[in-house]
């Protein structure tokens, strides 16, 4: 582990640091360009004007030199052809005004370019370069416990540091075949369940933190092996009346005139394990309209027939929040089941053997909780049950039920 890490981490270095010396060139060089650039439109704007200046005096020189050379050839030959060049002469040069210069500009008002360089940068990328990194021995969080799900595991995880105050985790899986890990959690809380599972496929995990105020991530744990041996819980296919997601583990009330159970596909609900239904969102945040038959809940086995889980050798919840066990009605009553509720089911054997003054020899207690409140109580049955069905029953469109 310590010679793995420490390859690792000289990588991520390497890499890490050759990406910022790439992207360093690659921003000396960009500014570079823009003050090279900007001394050539200074050098460009700045002479235009003396360039034009002295075009216009270089033109009167040559100007008067013609006019001179053409003087000289007056002043030359016979009198007659002197007067016409004379005269020709004089007229030429009244229009030339040989006394006026163009206007140049003051020596303090010309450009003189150069380069203003603070050596301080140097300084300050040198402070920050060699504050820039550090190397952790020690993550700050470290994966804590898996716990087995049906198609799915539950992750914990925990601070090993005292020092540090986290504000967010953030969970990572793969395949343990799969080469890149991707995000599957990421908030506050110290658990979560990672749905979608493979049953008997090794997935492994790692699990990260960022500080209070902080934006970067802490290092990664130590990676670590999860698998569940659990199929995932499925609802019964081709039943009407309900339309299955993909996986089968979310049922949605369609606007079919039929009624009956929707239940599962097997009885894959074990005793010491937590049945959790979840009403998810549908349309604007809205559910079905509620019965007094509809109900959520686990049974011994399908019986065809009925309309509602709240019949023999059955426990369920009721949409408004009332607890059935075997058909009859309890007193406890637990908050309705709206949109986002989440309703789950604990049990745990408490008695084997012959038959008690309850009429029964299994005796299972049953613990249903819904929005922070729950109910515990014993359920009697006459015969033993090694795993339960799970059903759900629904008389008007709207409800959407997910599974786990």
């Amino acid at each position: 582990q310590i010679k793995e890490s420490a390859t690792l981490t000289r990588d991520v270095l390497e890499q890490h640091f050759s990406d910022l010396k790439g992207t360093l060139k690659k921003l000396l060089d960009e500014r570079l360009m823009s003050l090279l650039q900007e001394v050539d439109v200074i050098e460009q704007e700045s002479i235009k004007p003396l360039d034009e200046c002295q075009k216009l005096i270089e033109h009167g020189v040559s100007t008067a030199d013609d006019l001179l050379r053409e003087g000289e050839s007056a002043v030359d030959g016979d009198v007659g052809a002197q007067n016409e060049k004379l005269c020709n002469f004089t007229k030429k040069a009244l229009h030339i005004q040989l006394d006026s210069l163009p206007e140049v500009p003051s020596l303090v008002d010309v450009p003189c370019l150069s380069a203003q360089l603070d050596d301080c940068l140097l300084t300050i990328l040198k402070n920050q370069i060699f504050r820039h990194g550090t190397v952790a021995s020690r993550p700050p969080v470290q994966l804590e416990e898996f716990v087995e799900k049906p198609g799915g595991i539950l992750v914990r995880w925990c601070k090993v540091d005292d020092d540090f105050i986290p504000q967010d985790y953030r969970l990572q899986y793969r395949k343990s075949t799969a080469s890149h890990f991707e995000d599957v959690y990421v908030g506050s809380e110290t658990e979560f369940i990672v749905l979608h599972i493979d049953p008997n496929v090794d997935y492994q995990f790692r699990v990260c933190a960022r500080g209070d105020g902080r934006q970067e991530w802490s290092p990664w744990s130590v990676p670590q092996i999860g698998r569940t041996t659990l199929v995932p819980h499925e609802w019964t296919a081709g039943l009407e009346g309900y339309s299955l997601s993909s996986r089968r583990n979310i049922a949605l009330r369609n606007d079919s005139q039929s009624c009956g159970v929707l239940y599962s596909k097997a009885p894959t609900y074990f005793c010491g394990q937590t049945l959790t239904f979840r009403q998810v969102l549908f349309g604007i945040e809205t559910v079905g309209q509620p019965d007094r038959r509809d109900s959520l809940g686990v049974c011994v086995e399908q019986q065809n027939g009925y309309d509602s889980l709240q019949r023999d050798k059955a426990v369920c919840i009721s949409t408004n929040g009332a607890v059935f066990v075997n058909g009859k009605e309890m007193t406890n009553q637990l908050p309705a089941v709206t949109s986002g509720s989440t309703v789950t089911f604990d049990m745990e054997v408490v008695q084997l053997g012959p038959c008690s003054n309850e009429g029964g020899n299994f005796k299972l207690r049953v613990t249903i909780s819904s929005n922070n409140r729950e109910v515990v109580f014993d359920w009697v049955l006459d015969q033993c049950c090694g795993s339960l069905y799970f059903g759900c029953s629904f008389s008007y469109p709207g409800w959407k039920v997910l599974v786990f």
